[in-house]
């Protein structure tokens, strides 16, 4: 197993290539040695060849934990066209490949599984994988385990404590950007020796790295020169903001471009035909958030255009890697407006929850409770009822669960849905006495839509007096049957309290330690953008310093270095006032929502939270009336100065 040939065989035999791409041979090697590994490659740089390979050579599974459900399906779909027993575990399959996938797991037949994160909080999921020989676990996009890292996910917090758990044979950490802080914080916790982080360096010698200064109502007509003087070719424009991926995608339509918006806020057909399109085409134009680009393999992206500031380095890195995959010249420029510091840094303001509300939330999860209770919430209730922010619910979860004083169980769903695919008596034909009864009360228990039929699971279980995975059972084989389409709605996550804290307020105090660390980082990622663009000297060494990467020389071809001016940021000052009286009036009406000064400095800023959302204050006039003011500065106002 562990001889140089088989590798080199099977990467020709299986996978159709001819030769290992730099650092794939030697992460292999660790792999096949038994050692877990870090793999920090750019991106397009073939790190899923490093674990799809070993894992044919390993007797059990492999799992590969991935937050990109488009990049998973690519993943299956051409290992399966590969003839390899792979398969995914996602939101989008349907029960009858569910159960195929369990099929073959109890068989041994699969030889990697795809999951979400999220999938391990799941209690039957994490009890099959324990009676599964795991020789390799994956972790995709691994910066996202560290707290300091651009992406931070509280699910992935907890992967370290699951390898364990499984007992699995090694872990192969990847991700394609990664300080040296964060790689730290990556082999800690997966106890990944100094000599298995495999690091091939950043350094692209064929994109053109550039920034240039400008107003912020100039970057439409420096876009449409660029693009006007440049050969066409696949073309990426970043923005920050969903309503200026429309604006601008409009913009250069107008211009005779074929350009398209792409965003989280469209529906998701709508956004895969874009990509679709995109990745079809020679010349198109996709202007979009970062939502757009992960798991992208499209070798031939000629430019990339930063219409708005990336949020950090990381971010930086990771855009710019998409173009010029195929080694030919690419230009990536940013349109370097000062204005937009401000929006990057009151996204993260608006993360932050109040020290009210954190107080409030550890009230409702903890007091009162013994170990060993079991409760069960959703975390969406939860955002709505304290006005944090989901994810920041999720990762204040996270903390607690890591600070072993409560523990995930079993996640389930409140209600299901069903369309009828047959006519109701020709379904109920074929039952006869308590069954057939059974299922005329179940679905005269629903409430009926024009399209779909609606039942709470916990209401119809009291009112017929049963279990309720006696329902979830009988709808699941009706849809076998092909009678019904049916659908889950309204996850709620079970948990355990495994101890209950000596003193709450200790609790209290350290999550709030912990949030406004989070907040003082992204805060100094913004300023690293800034420093980055504005600094003396090549600015690809720079960057490259920024990861731990010293090049030795300049690159001799970025903006600098071909002596384009120095970008200077500053922002201009922005005076901070509001009618005093009208606000203090709103604020009387609403208590809740604007209690706090961090409340009503995001109402003031235009940042959207979920209670102002509820109440619809944020289409209150007054909403975002400072929002070109820096955030400190209004919190400073609305505190006196406190």
């Amino acid at each position: 197993m562990s001889t140089n040939h088989a590798p080199r065989a099977l990467l020709h035999e299986r996978f159709g290539f001819t030769a290992f791409r730099p650092g794939q041979e030697a992460v292999i090697a660790q792999l096949l040695a038994g050692n877990s590994a870090l793999a920090v490659f750019p991106t397009g740089s073939g790190k899923s060849l490093c674990y799809q390979l070993p894992a044919l050579l390993l007797e059990g599974l492999t799992v590969v934990v991935s937050p990109l459900i488009a990049l998973m399906k690519d993943q299956v779909d051409f290992l399966v066209g590969r003839g390899i027993a792979a398969a995914r575990l996602d939101s989008s399959v349907s029960r009858e490949v569910f159960e195929e996938i369990q099929d073959g797991l109890r068989a041994r037949r699969l030889k990697l599984l795809y999951v979400a994160p999220e999938r391990f909080s799941n209690e039957r999921f994490l009890a099959r994988l324990k009676t599964l020989q795991i020789d390799l676990l994956v972790v995709d996009e691994a910066h996202c385990i560290s707290e300091w890292g651009h992406n931070f996910r509280p699910d992935y917090l907890k992967l370290a404590r699951y390898a364990r758990e499984l007992r699995a044979g090694r872990v192969l950490a990847l991700t394609a950007t990664a300080t040296p802080a964060v790689a730290r914080d990556i082999c800690r916790e997966f106890a990944i020796a100094p000599e298995a982080h495999v690091n091939t360096g950043f350094h692209r010698p064929n994109l053109t790295l550039c920034a240039t200064a400008c107003a912020a109502d100039e970057r439409i007509a420096l876009l449409l020169a660029r693009l006007k003087a440049w050969p066409p070719g696949p073309t990426i424009v970043y923005v920050t903001l969903q309503k200026t991926a429309e604006r601008v995608a409009a913009a250069l339509v107008a211009e005779g471009f074929a350009a398209e918006a792409y965003h989280a806020g469209m529906e998701a057909e709508v956004r895969e035909a874009v990509q679709n399109r995109f990745m079809a085409a020679d010349r198109a134009i996709v202007v979009a958030t970062i939502a757009f680009g992960m798991g992208i393999d499209k070798a031939d992206i000629r430019a990339v255009y930063h219409y708005n500031l990336p949020k950090s380095l990381e971010n930086y890195a990771q855009e710019i890697g998409r173009a010029g995959r195929d080694g030919a010249p690419s230009h990536c420029e940013i349109f370097a407006a000062a204005e937009d510091l401000t929006v990057l840094e009151n996204f993260t303001y608006g993360d932050t929850p109040t020290a009210e509300a954190l107080r409030d939330l550890l009230k409702e999860l903890l007091q009162g409770r013994a170990a060993g209770d079991t409760f069960d919430l959703s975390a969406f209730e939860l955002s709505v009822r304290h006005d944090i922010r989901q994810l920041v619910v999720s990762t204040a979860l996270t903390y607690l669960e890591l600070d072993g004083l409560i523990e995930a169980t079993t996640p389930f769903y409140t209600s299901y849905q069903w369309k009828y695919r047959r006519p109701v008596e020709e379904i109920l034909a074929r039952f006869e006495g308590e069954r057939r009864q059974f299922l005329e009360r179940l679905f005269g228990l629903a409430k009926e839509g024009r399209i779909w039929s609606t039942v709470v699971l916990a209401e119809a279980a009291a009112a017929l007096g049963g279990e309720r995975e006696r329902l979830v059972k009988a709808l699941n084989y009706l849809e076998e049957k092909g009678d019904l389409e049916l659908r889950a709605a309204g996850v709620r996550q079970g948990y355990r309290v495994v101890r209950v804290p000596e003193d709450l307020a200790a609790v209290w105090h350290e999550l709030r330690r912990r949030f406004a660390a989070r907040e003082a980082g992204d805060i100094a990622r913004v300023a690293g953008v800034a420093k980055l663009i504005g600094g003396e000297g090549c600015l690809v060494r720079r960057l490259l310093a920024y990861f731990g990467e010293e090049l030795g020389r300049d690159c001799g071809h970025c903006g600098p270095c071909a002596g384009a001016p120095r970008v200077e940021l500053t922002r201009a000052e922005r005076a901070v006032s509001w009618p005093a009286e009208e606000l203090a009036a709103l604020r009387a009406q609403h208590p809740r929502e604007l209690g706090a000064a961090r409340q009503v400095a995001r109402f003031l800023c235009g940042i959207a939270s979920p209670a102002l959302s509820a109440a619809k204050l944020t289409r209150n006039p007054r909403f975002g009336c400072a929002a070109e003011a820096p955030f400190a500065a209004v919190m400073q106002a609305v505190t006196g100065g406190r």
